[in-house]
């Protein structure tokens, strides 16, 4: 059996459903892109559908220069009810500090209600005395650790590790300059003294203790 297609009603509150769950502003465009991406809204007809909940009041509309804007917020149907909508971006903002408003009153709420169930007395004191002087531990013993970062084991592994490096790679460009050394001397038969003094190399270059 074919897949049944959305109706009339279940596409407009599939398109509510992206205002709200975004509280963004869209374009047509944009929207005809939206809707069968994230509602499965047939694309051609996105804008019949986005017209109709404009003309019910549950989309509001307003042009910006040469481009239309689409918006809709979650406490928007509800303020509707209470005063007429109020058109263009001062309509938004009233509509969303009466969202942060209602916020402000949960929270304090629940501010209020864990502080009723923080009730003060001789444990709980005690408590958080303890919990004070340990976090000042926890911070001189953090102070300690870094004035012996040097001796941190991890730190020396690393330092012994560079060193080993740092060796090999001394003999490894010791081995190829005597090796170079080697090769002008016979192809032009000059005395490797000469070319060392003249590069002011040591006799004793090639020991790497």
């Amino acid at each position: 059996m074919a897949p049944r297609g959305l109706s009339a009603e279940e596409k407009r509150v599939k398109l509510l459903e992206i205002f709200h769950e975004s509280k963004d502003f869209y374009q047509l465009k944009e929207l005809e892109k939206l809707g069968p991406k994230l509602k499965g809204i047939v694309s051609q007809s996105v804008k019949e559908v986005l017209q109709s909940l404009v003309d019910d009041g549950l989309v509001q509309a307003d042009k910006i220069g040469s481009s239309n804007f689409f918006w809709s917020f979650p406490s928007q149907r509800g303020t509707m009810v209470f005063r007429p909508p109020l058109i263009g971006f001062r309509g938004v903002l009233i509509d969303t500090r009466e969202g942060y408003q209602i916020q402000q009153a949960e929270l304090r709420a629940q501010i209020k209600t864990e502080k009723a169930a923080r009730v003060e007395n001789e444990n709980r004191t005690e408590q958080l005395r303890k919990l004070q002087q340990l976090k000042k531990t926890h911070a001189g013993l953090l102070d300690e650790l870094g004035a012996y970062g040097a001796c941190d084991p991890a730190k020396v592994e690393e330092m012994r590790r560079a060193v080993t490096l740092s060796k090999e790679a001394a003999i490894r460009w010791t081995d190829n300059f005597s090796m170079l050394l080697s090769h002008f001397t016979r192809q032009h038969g000059v005395d490797a003294g000469d070319i060392r003094r003249h590069l002011e190399v040591e006799e004793e270059y090639e020991d790497i203790c």
